[in-house]
């Protein structure tokens, strides 16, 4: 599965090219899901372009996502960057009427159990996002662990050598523990690509788009997540 991270916290000064309304999150999905993407994820915004929780924002992004290319999954972050109150979090999402298919929950954050148990009550799926080895063991030890959708293995490190060391220890947890949930790895910024391929050795399902990073593989600006996403299926493929 490659899945296109179309915004996430970047904004237009990133790149002009990051969607942030409705229409051009659906635009961009839908260029992504030519390009080879299976799935999405979406940080929705509200009229100012803040990044949201708001049931109306979080409606509106994937109403037009799911008219433009139907039946693909969608999911949206519930990272605590966004609205930094666990209860006003909870309440928020409790409040959502239209639901994504799956949401992404950081095992970092202190609300992560019942962040987790919340979306599993609401028939939402989870992606168990591990960041560092004491976030899986946190994970492996939940009563929900095996309810998930999927873990999500997110290297934030950016020098080689110590994402991947990052990335090989939050996996040697998981397997001790024997987990059999799929698993998708992604790295950010100066370890996107080098977290792909480890993905792609691994047969890991894998993560492109400007929320991890707006560079191709040869070090150029990519002018659009499309472009991204061909340049990672490209990758799978030689």
């Amino acid at each position: 599965m490659l899945q296109a991270c179309l915004n996430g916290f970047r904004g237009h000064d990133y790149s002009p090219a990051v969607p942030l309304t409705p229409e051009a999150l659906a635009r961009d999905a839908s260029a992504c899901l030519a390009a080879g993407a299976n799935e999405f994820h979406v940080h929705p915004r509200n009229a100012g372009g803040q990044e949201s929780f708001d049931a109306g924002d979080i409606g509106a992004a994937l109403k037009a996502i799911r008219a433009r290319v139907p039946g693909v999954p969608v999911g949206i972050s519930t990272r605590e960057g966004i609205m930094a109150d666990p209860a006003a979090r909870q309440r928020a999402f409790q409040a959502w009427e239209v639901l994504p298919d799956y949401v992404s929950v950081n095992l970092s954050e202190a609300d992560a159990p019942e962040v987790i148990r919340l979306m599993l009550q609401r028939g939402i799926g989870v992606e168990a996002g591990l960041a560092a080895v004491a976030d899986a063991e946190r994970y492996v030890a939940l009563p929900e662990a095996g309810s998930c959708l999927r873990i999500l293995i997110e290297i934030e490190e950016q020098e080689s050598a110590a994402a991947l060391r990052v990335a090989q220890g939050i996996i040697a947890v998981l397997e001790r523990a024997g987990s059999k949930l799929p698993r998708q790895l992604h790295g950010f910024d100066a370890s996107k690509w080098v977290m792909h391929a480890e993905a792609l050795r691994l047969g890991l399902d894998q993560r492109i788009g400007f929320e991890d990073g707006g560079f191709l593989p040869d070090g150029r600006t990519a002018l659009s997540n499309a472009e991204l996403i061909a340049a990672a299926v490209k990758r799978g493929v030689t």
